[in-house]
């Protein structure tokens, strides 16, 4: 099966999610934790990435993140390249940490954006890791509902704003509407591997993607531009049949028969010609028998 293609663009919102390799632990203590997320905000600050909700669970973690400088491969490689760095020299160890490339699903922000944020933060609920949200310190809950200080990447105000105009109230909102999102799958509504949307949604998307560039099995060294007449390359060096000849050959377009032809003159004479051998000039740049 194809990778889905990454469609990056100023404003887009993704669901993200990495696997350690052979789904192991990629967070072996809490310094793991703590360290992912002060890569996730250097990557947040450097490539101005929005955090609406995010989960870090044993062995892999999930993130809902706004993009408005269409940059989600460049920051991606920094998150998972420098927090395995320094996973391996905390743990000692080398070699991968996260199996093969992240996985990103883009989202239709204004019909879908609370379902994923939702979907996110009941993960270790969903796992049978706790009861409750809350209980898990790793994700957005908390910060959202403002039981613990969130990090400046994370956009607490603009998705409690969907929910009331008054703080309090929003968050009394948003986690009733947590709650009644355990047991609640998005996956099914997942288009071609890629999209989380509307038909309208989808039809969008796909025409911001460029044409394939098609294959060919002509080398570029081996592609020339159509030959130009005959007539023009006399036309061209009026003084000199011989140079009209030696551009004609050498623009790719006549084989030595056809210059034969055209110039009336013997296939060996084009030959020496072209190979600079033959001195004779017919100054008229008009066609002749030597």
């Amino acid at each position: 099966m194809s990778r889905p293609l990454r469609l990056e663009f100023a404003g887009a919102l993704y669901h993200v999610t990495s696997r350690g390799n052979e789904r192991k632990a990629i967070y072996l203590n809490e310094a793991d934790f703590h360290r992912f997320l002060e890569v996730l905000a250097q990557v947040c600050e450097r490539y101005n990435w929005i955090v609406h909700a995010y989960c870090l669970m044993t062995n892999h973690y999930h993130l809902l993140v706004e993009t408005p400088d269409a940059n989600l491969s460049l920051g991606m490689r920094q998150l998972n390249g420098v927090y395995t760095q320094s996973f391996n020299r905390s743990h000692k160890r080398v070699g991968h940490l996260l199996q093969g490339r992240y996985k990103a699903i883009l989202v239709q922000k204004d019909s879908h954006l609370l379902e994923v944020s939702r979907y996110i933060v009941l993960n270790p609920v969903r796992a049978g890791m706790v009861d409750d949200c809350i209980e898990w310190p790793w994700s957005s809950y908390a910060s959202t509902c403002a039981l613990q200080r969130a990090p400046e990447w994370q956009a607490v105000d603009q998705l409690l704003s969907l929910f009331a105009r008054e703080r309090t109230e929003a968050i009394v909102r948003y986690k009733d509407f947590v709650l009644r999102g355990v047991g609640k799958s998005l996956w099914s509504d997942v288009k071609q591997q890629l999209y989380l949307g509307t038909d309208g949604f989808v039809c969008e998307m796909q025409n911001k993607i460029k044409p394939p560039e098609l294959l060919t099995e002509i080398p570029a060294k081996q592609k020339r531009a159509q030959a130009k007449p005959l007539d023009w390359y006399v036309q061209s060096y009026p003084n000199s049949r011989n140079e009209a000849i030696q551009k004609a050959f050498a623009g790719g377009g006549y084989t030595l028969a056809e210059l034969s032809r055209y110039f009336g003159l013997h296939y060996g004479t084009i030959s020496r010609i072209i190979s600079g051998k033959s001195h004779k000039q017919n100054a008229s740049g008009a066609r002749g028998k030597t």
